[in-house]
């Protein structure tokens, strides 16, 4: 037999042949060796990898948790705040509301109202704590704010005389018709915030710093010891006037590779079976639990939804609508597939604000959506009904926008209980008017009867003169009659003045606004001041220049300001010596004030007003005189102030009482178009 293996070309390629099967199982042992060897570290890496986000991302969720308590104590304080504005909250009602909030955040050390002078008005606490008494950091916040009329936090710093712990100070400023009238300053303590505003199991595993601007420690909390320096995070928290650095610290080391990588290997390979099956086992048990859970989760959701009387509306980022609840549904009338899916113009939409809904509609599109607006829909069957629109930005885990949310109030029943109460202000304002009329009947009827009595008698006159139907009128008997029958239209003509001045002043109608000036409003009223006026001797003197620029009112309810202050001027005088017997009606322009505003005073030589009785004076149904309802003074500080003016009244330095209201003046530029103030 020959011998294939002395052949030269086969034995090269036996030979090569058996290269290459040793050389594959050794290079895929190295690989496997390399395998092992890289896993564990890869392993190690993407555990600390882990640690590292999950604490990123434990950081933000505190940061976001801080930052919200925060701002719902600022919405609390801002709400304490307006009620002082106000007058509604003050005293033992102002004591309750504080002490009830730092009792809802403990962090809070106590909270103290400081006038316009940095003096304590009322606090939480015994303690009485004016501006001085506050830190030099505090003190520059509290001018900060108010210069710039925005809430601020102060820095970090410790009470006055200790050097722990450390505390920060936030000032709200009060303002009241664009006057400083104070602030709110809520002391917190910066280890309170640690210890209330982060959960215990963060704190279990961290260790938290507060640090300032210069990274300087404020406040720690590290239940379980300090960290390991080995994760970290940090996080600006940006405050209105001051900044803090959230610190954390992670008490893990580093992961450890396996002790023993030999040993670890074969028992690795030895139950990677067992192991594989057992994974996929729980992947599969994680998953399902996965999908119960996220099956819950949507249930409740869907619940939720379903239970709000908000109506709420999703659209993409070409205005398509891609959800509604079933509260907007039926807000709307149509079903949610007619819904879902459409581009506007919408069903919704009422015809006659087409063009705003469209405009609106293309800022959106461009970006520039508005948070908050008021608009009509209509429902299916036609009905137009007016809702409260709030949308925001959808922004998905990448954050990238991917369309807007809106919330949907239906707002009929607020529009409704406002168009009762004015109803019901008008039907009191008419009976005042009434009321006021009531009070000078008397008066009334008394200077009617001279006009009516004066022309009974040139009426019995004129018909004397036509006592012989035989006589011929010469020409002096004519002129005599007509003399007779100029003065009976003259006093027909008073008469007429008196009874339309009452029948302007008491008559229904729908309020409304137009530039009037305080000249003609006072001539309007003259009439009837001046009957009670003569009632009780007193003199009228008026100095109202025609310069003055007109104001924008509703003529007949400040005619009714001005008739109740005259009469009430009037009344108290009854007691006066005739000759200090004097009514002065001034008017002025006040340049001060912006916008500019127009001043009436009504000053009386009086018997003045009491200090006791000047604490209930505006109050409604008190009253000091014995038939009065106690509502004049009431409506008049109503009627002013709904139009945009105030009343105040003073001592008259000659004896008695001056009261003066302001009224809005109209600007040159309005006056200059006739046109655009009366719309």
């Amino acid at each position: 037999m020959k011998d294939y293996a002395s052949i030269p070309v086969l034995k090269d390629f036996i030979k090569r042949h058996q290269v290459w099967r040793w050389f594959l199982p050794v290079l895929l042992m190295l690989l496997f060796a390399v395998i092992l060897l890289w896993l564990p570290w890869q392993a190690q890496r993407m555990e600390a990898n882990d640690r590292q986000e999950q604490l990123i991302a434990d950081t933000l969720w505190v940061e976001q948790t801080i930052r919200f308590q925060l701002g719902r104590t600022e919405e609390s304080l801002q709400q304490i705040g307006k009620e002082i504005v106000a007058n509604t909250l003050h005293g033992e009602k102002f004591v309750d509301r504080i002490t009830t909030l730092i009792r809802n955040n403990r962090e809070l050390n106590r909270i103290v109202w400081l006038d316009k002078n940095g003096n304590s008005v009322e606090s939480s606490d015994d303690t009485v704590l004016d501006l001085k008494n506050f830190p030099a950091a505090s003190q520059a916040a509290f001018e900060r704010t108010r210069k710039t009329r925005h809430a601020q936090y102060s820095l970090p710093a410790p009470p006055p005389g200790l050097s722990s712990p450390m505390q920060m100070d936030y000032h709200l400023p009060l303002y009241s018709e664009n006057q400083y009238i104070g602030s709110l300053v809520a002391t917190y303590s910066l280890p309170g915030i640690l210890e209330q505003m982060i959960p215990w199991w963060f704190a279990q595993e961290n260790e938290i710093l507060l640090l300032d601007n210069n990274d300087l420690p404020v406040a720690q909390r590290a239940a379980a010891g300090p960290g390991r320096n080995v994760y970290t995070h940090r996080r600006t928290l940006d405050l209105p006037g001051s900044s803090l650095i959230l610190r954390t610290n992670s008490v893990k080391s580093a992961p450890k590779l396996l002790p023993n990588l030999l040993v670890g290997s074969v028992v690795a390979l030895s139950i990677g079976l067992l192991w594989s099956l057992a994974a996929l086992w729980r992947d599969t048990s994680r998953r399902l639990a996965a999908e119960g859970a996220l099956r819950q989760e949507f249930t409740f959701r869907k619940a939720m939804e379903n239970s709000l009387l908000t109506g709420l509306r999703a659209r993409d980022m070409q205005g398509r609508v891609t959800y509604v609840n079933p509260a907007f549904c039926q807000m709307v009338g149509f079903r949610a597939e007619e819904l879902v899916g459409k581009i506007p113009p919408m069903p919704y939409w009422a015809p006659e604000v087409m063009e705003t809904y469209e405009e609106r509609f293309s800022k959106v599109l461009a970006g520039n959506v508005t948070p908050r607006f008021e608009t009509i829909f209509q429902r299916r069957n036609g009905e137009r009904f007016p809702v409260m629109v709030f949308e925001s930005p959808l922004v998905d885990d990448n954050g990238v926008q991917t369309g807007w949310m809106g919330s949907i109030l239906d707002i009929s029943d607020l529009r409704r209980a406002e168009d009762l109460n004015r109803l019901q202000q008008e039907k009191l304002e008419a009976s005042a008017r009434l009321v006021s009329m009531g009070e000078i009947a008397s008066t009334l009827a008394h200077e009617l009867n001279q006009p009516l009595a004066a022309i009974s008698s040139y009426t019995a006159g004129a018909l004397n003169l036509f006592g012989d139907p035989q006589k011929t009128l010469t020409a002096s008997d004519q002129a005599s009659l007509k003399s007779v029958l100029e003065k009976v239209n003259t006093q027909a003509q008073r008469a007429g003045h008196i009874i339309r001045s009452v029948h302007a002043f008491i008559k229904k109608r729908e309020s409304a606004r137009e530039p009037v000036t305080i000249r003609t409003l006072w001539d309007n009223v003259l009439p009837l001041v001046e009957l009670q006026a003569r009632q009780y001797f007193v003199s009228i003197q008026t100095q109202i220049p025609a310069s003055l620029p007109p104001v924008v009112v509703d003529a007949t309810l400040v005619e009714q300001v001005l008739l109740n202050l005259t009469r009430n001027a009037i009344e108290a005088m009854q007691g006066t010596p005739a000759e200090r017997r004097i009514l002065r009606v001034i008017a002025a322009n006040d340049l001060n004030e912006r916008p500019h505003k127009v001043v009436v005073s009504i000053i009386d030589q009086g018997h003045g007003i009491s200090a006791q009785v000047q604490e209930s004076l505006f109050s409604p149904f008190f009253s000091t005189k014995p038939q009065g309802m106690g509502m004049g003074l009431n409506i008049c500080r109503t009627t002013v102030e709904f139009h945009g003016g105030t009343l105040t009244h003073e001592p008259n330095p000659q004896g008695g009482t001056i009261f003066r209201f302001t009224l809005p003046a109209l600007e040159k530029s309005m006056q200059d178009a006739p046109a655009l103030a009366s719309q």
